[in-house]
């Protein structure tokens, strides 16, 4: 079993910055490549950002990339999120998740554990 419990969710306005932490626990957490996903209201749960284990490789959805970074500190057991030049259409709950294996996933179905979501609202 792998814990992940978000952190760093909040108010911006439009053009900000927010960094949303993802902290683990548990199992070995260099086993698992990790996740950010984002789910709005009356949407379905859409991929964001993805970084393998190693940290060497990450990907991004096309609406986030240049403007969204993800990071992650295997010593630490940790997954960052920072988000720049933030968007209404960024306003979702967003998900720390975690898949076995060393590559990145990029679907929901790919990811073993989940967090309970941390709220990012943007007002325009």
């Amino acid at each position: 079993q792998v814990q992940l419990v978000e952190s760093g969710g909040g108010l911006v306005q439009a053009g900000g910055s927010l960094r949303l932490s993802c902290a683990a626990s548990g199992r070995t957490f260099s086993d698992y490549a990790m996740g950010w996903f984002r789910q709005a209201p009356g949407k379905e749960r859409e991929f964001v950002a993805g970084i393998s284990w190693s940290g060497r490789s990450t990907y991004y959805a096309d609406s986030v990339k240049g403007r969204f970074a993800i990071s992650r500190d295997n010593a630490k057991n940790t997954v960052s999120l920072q988000m720049n030049s933030l968007k209404p259409e960024d306003m979702a709950v967003y998900y720390c998740a975690a898949a076995t294996g060393p590559a990145v996933a990029r679907r929901v179905d790919e990811y073993d554990y989940w967090g309970q979501g941390t709220q990012v609202t943007v007002s325009s």
